[in-house]
């Protein structure tokens, strides 16, 4: 019987090379024939919205992939060459969270908070609703203070703390407590048919970490940012799930670690028989 893989990946200075740090030549040709592969099935989970993903897959020439969890997890679709299908059994299942409430509902309750901006209304769904802040702020004083407000309500969130470095811009979104990377991840394994044995998962910032700390085998790409590291590091250690936690440092196939490269250093760290498909990509 064929083994079945699921290779997750974030986008932005992920699979994309898009942070300060250089990418490995030819890394991401490798990951492209890689995820050519029947036994793999490849998924995007991103914090951007539909349009944007396709953006960059246009733009980086990224192949195709067969789900996209976009909206920092409160969306997913089953991509396909010409039309995307909306998964709405995902948007059904978090729907109980809110209470029926959709994001533009929440907005009153934080809206004499100065620290935060609210996002282009591009950068909202039906269940994210998305701030801006300064890298000034007090972030975790700042949670505090509106999970309070949403427990009040009797509202299930989440909030995802994230940092575009591009712009040295604090980035939170407010989640459905079921709405993130980590349970859009879990609920494709569970209704695709994949285990923890069968799936890789990639990331490098704050909204990964959900995923990157827990049992999935998780990879942190060699440009993640520091402060990424060092939390990663404490939590996967308070969760005494270091087994499922790989720092990609440089050094596989020659390549930096950086990005596709990281990726794929991690994907052979976790499933070694894809190391023997890389070795015949790059040899090509």
């Amino acid at each position: 019987m064929q083994t079945r893989i699921l290779i997750c990946t974030d986008l932005d200075r992920t699979l994309l090379p898009n942070g300060s740090q250089p990418e490995s030549p030819g890394a991401r040709d490798i990951f492209r024939r890689l995820v050519a592969r029947p036994e793999v099935t490849l998924a995007y989970v991103s914090g951007r919205h539909r349009e944007l993903v396709e953006e960059a897959m246009l733009a980086y020439d990224l192949p195709l992939p067969d789900w996209v969890i976009g909206d920092v997890g409160t969306t997913i679709y089953r991509a396909g060459s010409t039309e995307w299908q909306h998964w709405t059994a995902w948007e059904d299942n978090i729907n109980s969270d809110w209470r029926g409430l959709m994001a533009k509902d929440l907005r009153p309750l934080f809206d004499d908070l100065p620290d935060l901006r609210v996002q282009e209304q591009a950068k909202q769904n039906r269940f994210k609703l998305s701030y801006y802040l300064s890298m000034q702020c007090d972030t975790e004083a700042l949670r505090q203070e509106m999970a309070s407000r949403l427990e009040a309500q009797n509202l299930a969130a989440s909030l995802i703390y994230s940092v575009d470095e591009a712009s040295a811009t604090g980035l939170l979104d407010v989640l459905p407590a079921r709405a993130t990377k980590l349970h859009a991840v879990e609920f494709l394994m569970r209704h695709q048919g994949f285990d923890i044995g069968d799936t890789v998962f990639a990331g490098d910032s704050g909204n990964d970490l959900p995923v990157i700390v827990s049992r999935i085998p998780s990879v942190l790409v060699a440009n993640a940012d520091r402060a990424v590291v060092e939390q990663a590091q404490i939590l996967v250690e308070q969760n005494s799930n270091q087994v499922a936690f790989y720092l990609a440092r440089g050094g596989f196939l020659g390549m930096n670690g950086n990005y596709s490269a990281g990726i794929l250093e991690g994907i052979a760290h976790y499933l070694p028989k894809t190391r023997y498909w890389m070795m015949e990509t790059h040899e090509d």
